[in-house]
């Protein structure tokens, strides 16, 4: 009989992290383990996505910290190997739902979560470091996506670097290159049309695009604008695109089920973030081969861009020199990013990672 594995998070919305679960879970089943991908609420555009080989299962808790009751039902009636979980309120439950002889339990972290304590206004983000400080140990492993995020989850959590364990995302799967060639019917990317340049992720603080919104501001028509991505800040941001004037040049159309069509046609892709942990779409541009300007933001954008070999870095919040990065890369000539700049984070290699340590031995 296979070995069953947990992956628990909140749901399948339309972030990140939610997607990479996705992709662990679909991987992880290929390699022939019983996968469940255990979820507080199973909705959201990305359920489309989990592959026929893994069980969907749904605590029904649409408050994380309340899934504990459900999620310890859950180990107690399945008996999971290993359960891997991510985001912050599912790694507090996975951790508070441990005992003593039940399943070998990994937490993952996805963002800098300093920053992302800091950032934030609400109540549920600032009684983080409590329960950070107080689980974490528990733990008997920790993931983090990226060197930056293991740094700073060791000094934020009060625990040793070394019990931090980087792997990255699982970003570069076969379909990829197929959904990057899938026709798109969009007058703006017809062949001699002006240069677009792209965003993409969740319209909220921590991605910043009023910083792109100014940056663009400072290019010159007619190249155009489009962020792909929903979220809390739309009105904010189709209210900033009115008072620049930018109506005719910047679009906003929401989340797509097929991002990469887009990602390899733009001009190049920006990235305008105060903080992230490993972003997915800046891996996603190259593997598209798409060139990019980034925040030298914590944490990600540079160890992804090599430092600057793979694409331009720029100072965090400083549109000034974002829109002078994109207008350098409008004026030259398109170079693609070589292979060796996403071959790191082909699907296949990350999930065998994954697989030694939720199975170690």
């Amino acid at each position: 009989m296979a070995e069953r594995v947990a992956l628990f998070t909140q749901n399948l919305s339309g972030g990140g992290a939610e997607r990479i679960m996705v992709q662990l879970a679909n991987g992880l089943a290929e390699t022939g383990l019983d996968v469940d991908l255990v979820l507080c609420q199973a909705e959201g555009p990305y359920a489309k996505l989990v592959s026929p080989k893994v069980r969907t299962v749904d605590l029904k808790s649409p408050v994380e910290i309340l899934s504990l009751g459900p999620f310890r039902k859950y180990l107690r009636e399945n008996q999971p190997k290993a359960v891997l979980s991510a985001l912050n309120q599912p790694n507090s439950v996975a951790l508070l739902a441990r005992k003593r002889g039940g399943p070998r339990t990994v937490i993952s972290i996805h963002n800098t979560l300093s920053q992302e304590v800091e950032s934030s206004r609400s109540l549920k983000m600032r009684i983080v470091p409590v329960f950070v400080r107080a689980l974490t140990r528990h733990a008997d492993a920790i993931v983090a996506v990226s060197d930056g995020v293991a740094d700073d989850f060791a000094t934020f959590a009060r625990i040793p670097r070394d019990r931090v364990t980087k792997i990255v995302n699982p970003v570069v799967l076969p379909e990829l290159f197929d959904q990057a060639a899938a026709p798109l019917d969009d007058p703006w990317f017809a062949p001699g049309a002006p240069p677009v340049v792209i965003g993409v992720g969740r319209l909220n603080a921590q991605k910043n695009f009023g910083n792109l919104l100014a940056a663009f501001a400072r290019v010159p028509a007619p190249a155009r604008l489009i962020v792909l991505g929903e979220g809390e800040e739309r009105a904010a941001l189709e209210a900033e695109t009115a008072r620049l004037g930018l109506q005719e040049r910047v679009r906003w159309p929401g989340f797509v089920d097929n991002p990469f069509r887009y990602l390899s046609r733009a001009r190049l892709l920006a990235l305008s973030s105060d903080f992230e942990g490993l972003p997915t779409a800046l891996i996603e541009a190259l593997a598209c081969g798409t060139p990019v300007v980034s925040t030298d933001c914590p944490s990600g954008p540079r160890e992804i861009l090599a430092g600057g070999r793979y694409g331009r870095l720029v100072p965090v919040r400083d549109p000034v020199s974002l829109g002078d990065a994109i207008n350098s890369l409008l004026a030259t000539s398109e170079i693609k990013p070589p292979a060796e700049s996403w071959e790191p984070y082909v699907a296949s290699r990350v999930v065998e990672r994954y697989r030694e340590i939720l199975l170690p031995g």
